[in-house]
């Protein structure tokens, strides 16, 4: 666990626990899980409101960029709404991952060219220094190879084309974000090794360490 600087001017008692990780590490779930216990409102991902995702899983190079706006833009919105509210919260994937690992996939991959790069980042950084850090950003590190099982068992039709070398690639680079992310106090899961739905154990200690570091 390491910590970080935490927001400027930040008041009253709401509380924002965002939930990062790669497609498949357990996300969803584990929003789920902390909803239950913790008494969260949960803030999903936007993936349905995307007009533009089923494009851009057949054509990277022409959506990649119109997709990637899109999601940081409801992104922001919807971290402004969960600074509204008036109950703690907890959230779906952060802003940060949406450009400096998906959209920094893209731009390195040449999906997204330089010139909409500049954009896009100029974007972002506005975006973000507008917005109040996490208090606790949870990140969950899963192997690629029990990723790809877990895919292919959910078994949304838009991701099962995905290949395995994507899903490395943004391995590599959450790894990355998550080595220099200093915005708030962090808590990792291996996922692989922890089942918080059916294990009592590993359910009682994970409630003990969130428990701790939202104390």
């Amino acid at each position: 666990m390491k910590r970080g600087a935490t927001a400027a001017g930040t008041t009253g008692p709401r509380r924002i626990v965002a939930v990062a990780g790669n497609m498949g590490a357990g996300k969803s779930s584990l929003v789920e899980w902390l909803r239950q216990h913790f008494d969260l409102e949960p803030f999903f991902e936007p993936n349905d409101e995307n007009p533009y995702l089923v494009d851009f899983y057949g054509d990277m190079n022409r959506w990649s960029f119109h997709s990637q706006v899109f999601f940081l833009i409801r992104r922001f919105r919807l971290h402004r709404q969960m600074e509204r509210e008036r109950r703690d919260v907890v959230q779906d994937r952060t802003i940060y991952e949406d450009a400096e690992i998906f959209a920094t996939h893209l731009h390195e991959q040449g999906y997204i060219d330089d010139r909409d790069w500049a954009t896009y980042a100029e974007l972002y950084q506005t975006l973000r220094a507008e917005l109040r850090p996490p208090d606790l950003l949870i990140y969950l590190r899963c192997p690629v190879k029990v990723i790809r099982k877990r895919i292919e068992r959910r078994g949304r039709a838009f991701e099962q084309n995905v290949p395995t070398a994507y899903i490395r690639a943004l391995d590599k680079l959450y790894a990355s974000w998550f080595e220099r992310y200093d915005q708030s106090p962090t808590l990792v899961i291996d996922t692989d090794q922890l089942d918080y739905v059916q294990n009592l154990f590993d359910h009682h200690d994970l409630r003990e360490k969130i428990k701790q570091v939202l104390a």
